[in-house]
């Protein structure tokens, strides 16, 4: 299983088993300008909130591969009203948890704010837990540090991805901290360098990571990080 990075919070999760995409905020993004959308079929696709720039090419993309849709309660109501297929929108809430064909998915908390590009209420902005064969990662989504990570350290996580580019989000210096509570010594980058206020100096904060006995990757838009070898 590999992460693969397409800019701003973006992921995708592929494996021969599946193919799981966060967020997924590319063809706006001057940085992804090389990705072709049309060349993502994820059979999931994760919101950790509706803001705009974590949900622009959701609808287009859904349509292409038919993926299921996980979001909280609101955000999967704004889903809907783009034209998705009701029987493809999964519904949480904070707390709950989600049996997948590719593993277990528990909704988590995140300290943000979260409307829809509509102009309408999104609920809380959740972050994910995902158990996929024995493995636990750690999706935070766009969160400040909060005392909530400390509910994670006994999870025994494998890979985290933080938030790193401060002023919406957590920055370097807090996501080390947030490592740290979670005691996850991986942690992927993201929502960072895609705006002026989000400006991170990669090699700083990779020297900072390491400083912190941490292991921070940050790929390039396009690359990917071996996550796994699970099959």
């Amino acid at each position: 299983m590999k992460a693969i990075y397409y800019g701003h919070s973006c992921v995708r999760l592929k494996s021969r088993e599946f193919d799981i995409l966060f967020d997924p905020f590319i063809s706006p993004n001057p940085l992804a300008k090389h990705i072709n959308i049309h060349d993502l079929t994820p059979n999931y696709i994760l919101l950790s909130h509706g803001h705009q720039d974590h949900v622009a090419d959701m609808a287009e993309i859904q349509q292409n591969s038919g993926a299921r849709v996980i979001a909280i309660v609101e955000t999967a109501a704004w889903v809907a009203r783009q034209g998705v297929d009701p029987e493809k929108i999964l519904e949480m809430n904070l707390g709950g948890t989600l049996a997948t064909d590719f593993g277990n998915v528990k909704m988590v908390y995140a300290l943000h704010t979260n409307s829809t590009p509509d102009g309408r209420y999104g609920g809380f902005p959740v972050g994910y837990l995902l158990n996929i064969a024995g493995k636990r990662l750690y999706f935070a989504g766009d969160t400040a540090l909060t005392m909530e990570m400390k509910l994670l350290e006994p999870i025994d996580l494998d890979w985290a991805f933080l938030p790193i580019g401060g002023h919406y989000t957590m920055d370097v210096d807090d996501a080390i901290r947030a490592a740290k509570m979670i005691e996850c010594k991986n942690i992927i980058g993201i929502h960072y360098n895609t705006f002026p206020p989000i400006t991170i100096d990669k090699k700083e904060a990779i020297q900072k990571f390491e400083d912190a006995g941490l292991q921070l990757y940050l790929p390039d838009v396009g690359e990917s990080v071996q996550l796994y070898n699970i099959w």
